[in-house]
């Protein structure tokens, strides 16, 4: 295995819930800090098998070879998941479904350089200087409405159709995953999680949890405070926080 070029230090903590009403936890994460290498795919909530193709994800990129450069690396998780979209297109049609899906959202770091790989409404967020930044975009129904000027970011929350994702793995036969490169600054936090929390909780709040020093602290206190709030959905987060 190739040597990671130097880091600043970098330290995570994960965790995931099924949530206050769920039957089954279709979150999958995977927390590979030794790797750079951080995911949480969110199986689809309505289609079967939603646990299987996110659990697929998270085994497939943790037998991803480790490349560096960084551009090497993001190419052989990117050819990974698109692998994993033919598998599960393959799967649907044996089981004879109409759709299995999960969308997906993964941090790689590599020095002071990131990337961020995702499809769909998991996200990627980052604390600097105090400040919260929502890094990925939603690939949804309610962000095209959003974005479109038609929706308020408070509406979208409560809208009927907020389920609706415009991208995953398992949808189209073609995988379109969108991308952002990342400078990785010391006192960074970063904050990869499911909807099941961004949909309940305000981001002024996750604000307000990311500043705490411990990674551990911060994932538990964001999961209970999404479980204060009645948790329809399943709930994952991981945060790295870079020293």
């Amino acid at each position: 295995m190739p040597a990671l070029p130097p880091n600043p230090l970098l330290r995570s903590a994960s965790k995931t819930h099924v949530g206050m009403v769920r039957q089954i936890n279709e979150d999958a994460f995977l927390e590979l800090p030794e790797n750079g290498l951080w995911a949480i795919a969110d199986g689809m909530g309505g289609h079967a098998a939603g646990d299987y193709v996110a659990s697929l994800i998270v085994d497939s990129l943790r037998r991803s070879l480790l490349f560096t450069p960084l551009s090497l690396y993001s190419d052989g998780i990117r050819t990974t998941l698109a692998e994993v979209n033919a598998a599960v297109r393959e799967e649907t049609r044996r089981r004879g479904l109409s759709m299995m899906g999960s969308t997906v959202v993964a941090l790689l770091v590599q020095g002071d350089q990131g990337v961020c790989l995702w499809a769909g409404d998991s996200r990627l967020y980052r604390l600097r200087d105090g400040e919260l930044q929502g890094l990925s975009r939603d690939h949804s129904y309610v962000q095209d409405l959003q974005d479109s000027g038609l929706l308020s970011e408070a509406e979208a929350r409560v809208h009927p159709r907020g389920n609706i994702i415009t991208r995953a793995i398992g949808v189209e036969d073609t995988l379109d995953l969108a991308m952002i490169n990342l400078d990785i600054l010391p006192g960074d936090t970063y904050l990869l999680c499911s909807d099941g929390l961004n949909k309940i909780v305000e981001d002024h709040e996750i604000r307000d949890v990311l500043g705490h020093p411990d990674p551990w602290q911060v994932v538990r206190s964001l999961v209970h405070l999404g479980l204060t709030r009645g948790a329809p959905d399943n709930i994952t987060a991981i945060v790295v926080k870079a020293a």
